[in-house]
């Protein structure tokens, strides 16, 4: 599990340790604070931590190298679940990671496409994948709130880069970059169900408007105030979750209490459609082929061809 260490994937990781307690579960985090351990340690399982910088697809790839050779050994038991929870949003769309990256979009697209491809032949055969996506997809009002404007999809090579949108430097672009990754991670969550091994259950999942997490943290003071303590207001309305709801729902999400359709949106603690603009096709599958050729030298040698050819042979379903 990613983003593990703060926020509603605490309360999830909790909530998973509890629910589960013989489980083992390993973090995939760039800190793991002595008082979270302490924490996890206090109920009844084991918990595990790698070192994982998401904005380095070198240290994601080493992570995963960790967890396979320690599976193998016997150190890990099989890997049932897979959850990619962590996300960054940035107050602009200049940010760029070591790989030459785009920040948001190497944290909330590419870093877990490296987790999926590294690990898809190391997993269950009845293995569970949820990717935390986001509802600011959807690029308006009641989803919206105002706050973080719609996404402005452009080619994914344009994405992936530095300065894709206008005024790169400013809170907005910044915005913008988060709502257009997750719609990018929404058609991955897609192309997933249709590539991958068809005895996963794969499914985005949406915390909805959760006021209180760290996601604002690079935002400026004012804004930094109003999601401290203000808009947590909102968690009495059906605008909001609270931080303990989304992250119950997360682990639900996870442990399969919410059972969605392969590929589906599970929002909150309900099944719903995700975006009329996430269901394209074209789309979807130009996302993956241009993820995959972007996080190439990172991916095992066999892989691509193995999944083309499984794609080929069903027929694009």
């Amino acid at each position: 599990m990613t983003g593990a260490s703060r926020g509603i994937g605490r309360v999830a990781a909790r909530r998973i340790l509890t629910e589960q307690p013989r489980s083992h579960l390993v973090l995939l985090s760039r800190t793991a604070p002595h008082e979270l351990l302490e924490e996890f340690a206090a109920i009844d399982g084991t918990v595990s931590t790698i070192h994982t910088e998401l904005s380095s697809l070198q240290s994601v790839a080493d992570a995963t190298d960790e967890v396979v050779a320690r599976a193998r050994s016997g150190d890990l038991p099989p890997i049932h679940t897979l959850v990619c929870n962590a996300g960054v949003q940035h107050t602009n769309a200049l940010t760029e990671t070591i790989d030459g990256f785009e920040s948001t979009f190497a944290v909330n697209v590419l870093a877990n496409h490296v987790l999926v491809r590294r690990l898809q032949d190391h997993l269950h055969a009845h293995a569970s994948l949820v990717i935390t996506v986001s509802d600011t997809h959807f690029g308006d009002l009641r989803h919206n709130l105002g706050m973080v404007p719609g996404p402005r999809w452009q080619p994914v090579g344009t994405l992936a880069r530095v300065g894709a949108f206008p005024k790169p430097a400013g809170t907005t672009a910044g915005r913008i970059a988060y709502s257009t990754s997750k719609l990018a991670a929404i058609y991955l969550v897609h192309e997933y169900a249709r590539r991958l091994p068809a005895t996963w259950r794969i499914a985005g999942y949406n915390p909805g408007f959760v006021p209180g997490t760290a996601l604002a943290r690079d935002a400026d003071a004012c804004s930094r105030f109003a999601m401290r303590r203000v808009m947590p207001l909102l968690t009495v309305t059906p605008l909001a979750a609270s931080v303990g709801d989304a992250g119950r729902f997360l682990a639900d999400a996870a442990l399969g209490a919410l059972e969605a359709p392969r590929g589906g949106y599970i929002d909150r603690s309900r099944i719903a459609p995700s975006s009329t603009a996430s269901y394209d096709p074209q789309r979807e599958r130009e996302t993956w082929e241009a993820v995959e050729a972007l996080t190439a030298d990172f991916l095992p040698k066999t892989a691509k061809g193995d999944i083309d050819a499984h794609h080929r042979h069903h027929g694009g379903e």
